[in-house]
């Protein structure tokens, strides 16, 4: 569809968190105005851009799908990539958004025109007007490259694991790993039988446990298909299951070294070199950082043809990689897996709120916001995967629903008290930081011993949530007035 002059409802992006807004506005109110910009040529998200060789997802396919759009036709209980960029287009396509999505649109800029109570948005494919926003980019969007002294010197080439060079054969050449996260644990296993020699910069080990994939069979698919019912109650039994984890990581810490022990049965059964296995071994807490998952990542770290380089990267010349010890590693490629920017995402620096200043200006590196999706001074503004709604032990699409079903609250507020626009309140945002932030203390994410992408520049943590994910559910069925103040629309407003 074209970029519209103005609109009710803009959503920003569509991967989970967009189709997941728009769906449940619809499916509240069929003929709603509402619109979705991309920013790219198809709907997916992190899903569409992420094809790198291994990928797929680490949370259960049961849960990490939307309640609202179950699929009998997964092959694995962790669902790959494909098939979780083919089910979102379904659902897409099945829902009837397809023709409210305008593609290869890209946010520019957001600004609040407290006069007139709408959103000024620039777009790469013009102007428009939005009486509310739905920011709904995601956390984990863009990719973040560390600065490492003489990487423009680089001969060879180069790119980050989230942009995939699928036309660059690594057959027979030597190839600089950078990073040992969640990623590089599935595609290393992935590349090594290609690769001449892999070289894997380590700056942290992480722990790791088995990922308990199956095959999903034919019998179990019509079961399914059949009986929807038995597939929800297999989604219910898991998200018990995984909720149970908080008690672990969250409430009673000291019950983790029964998880650690399974970590560390797994890398001793599958790392024989002793040096490798050393520097596997982490000094933190399990779960202090991003807990992986993976069958065959230590195992791949075990062989002669692959090095494990635990003294970190420190420059990069016109062939090699040079290591902190001072050894420079002949290399013709180099993929950077260094995750992403989730504390200081790319379009808080977009949105123009009411005092003149960004969103990033506001947060000035550590995000906050109300129930993670209502900033003040950003009127009519709700962030999908906001501060503090990230998760260490379930899926985020449980988070992303709950946001939606409030986004869909709020709007009915609108409507029927008649308001231009509503407003968290500053004390009721600080109110629930304050309570965030009190909950945190004590959790493995805080506490851990570890340094990692959850803290920010000042040690706080503005992306975990830090109890069960149905305590958030609770919080977010109704949009509380009481926590806002609203302006009343002008006699002719549309609301």
């Amino acid at each position: 569809m074209n970029l519209p002059e103005s609109v009710r409802v803009l959503v920003v992006g569509a991967g989970f968190a967009g189709i997941a807004a728009a769906s449940r506005i619809l499916d509240e109110d069929p003929g709603a105005d509402v619109v979705i910009i991309e920013r790219a040529g198809d709907v997916g998200g992190t899903w569409r851009d992420n094809t790198y060789p291994g990928c797929a997802c680490d949370v259960p396919t049961s849960l990490y799908s939307f309640s609202f759009a179950p699929s009998p036709d997964w092959t694995h209980t962790f669902a790959r990539q494909p098939e979780i960029y083919r089910y979102l287009r379904g659902v897409v396509d099945k829902s009837g958004l397809r023709d409210r999505i305008v593609t290869d649109c890209e946010l520019t800029g957001a600004t609040w025109d407290g006069v007139r109570s709408v959103w000024n948005v620039e777009t790469s494919k013009g102007s428009v007007t939005a009486d509310v926003v739905v920011a709904a980019t995601g956390a984990l969007s863009t990719p973040k490259f560390p600065q490492v002294p003489g990487v423009e010197k680089f001969a060879g080439t180069m790119f980050h694991s989230a942009t995939w060079n699928h036309d660059h054969d690594l057959t027979g050449e030597r190839v600089a790993v950078i990073g040992t996260g969640a990623s590089a644990v599935q595609f290393v296993p992935e590349i090594a039988d290609r690769t001449a020699r892999l070289t894997v910069f380590q700056r942290t080990p992480a722990w790791v446990v088995p990922r308990l994939d199956r095959t999903l069979g034919r019998i179990e698919k019509a079961l399914y298909r059949r009986f929807p019912a038995s597939q929800k109650a297999v989604r219910g039994v898991i998200y018990g299951y995984r909720e149970a984890y908080v008690t672990a990581l969250a409430h009673h810490p000291k019950v983790l070294p029964l998880v650690t022990n399974v970590a560390k049965v797994h890398l001793r059964r599958q790392v024989k070199n002793p040096a490798k296995r050393a520097a596997l071994m982490p000094d933190f807490m399990l779960g202090c950082k991003r807990m992986l998952l993976s069958n065959d990542w230590l195992k791949t770290l075990d062989r002669d043809d692959v090095d494990l380089v635990a003294s970190g990267l420190t420059e990069i010349t016109e062939n090699s990689v040079i290591d902190a010890d001072g050894n420079a590693h002949q290399v013709d490629t180099i993929i950077f897996a260094t995750g992403f920017t989730p504390t200081e995402p790319p379009v808080s620096h977009a949105l123009v709120g009411t005092d003149g200043r960004t969103l990033a200006e506001h947060w000035a590196g550590s995000p906050n916001a109300f129930k993670g999706t209502t900033v003040h001074g950003f009127p009519n503004l709700f962030l999908m995967y906001g501060p503090n709604t990230n998760l260490g032990h379930s899926s985020i699409v449980y988070m992303l629903e709950s946001q939606a079903n409030y986004v869909v609250s709020a709007l009915a507020q609108l409507e029927e008290r008649r308001l231009a626009s509503v407003e968290v309140t500053e004390h009721a945002q600080r109110q629930y930081n304050s309570w965030i932030h009190d909950s945190l203390d004590g959790t493995v994410w805080n506490t851990g011993g570890c340094s990692s992408w959850y803290l920010d520049s000042e040690g706080k943590n503005p992306v975990m949530w830090p109890t069960y994910t149905f305590r958030f559910r609770n919080s977010t069925r109704t949009f509380d007035m009481s926590q806002y103040t609203g302006v009343p629309a002008k006699e002719g407003q549309q609301v």
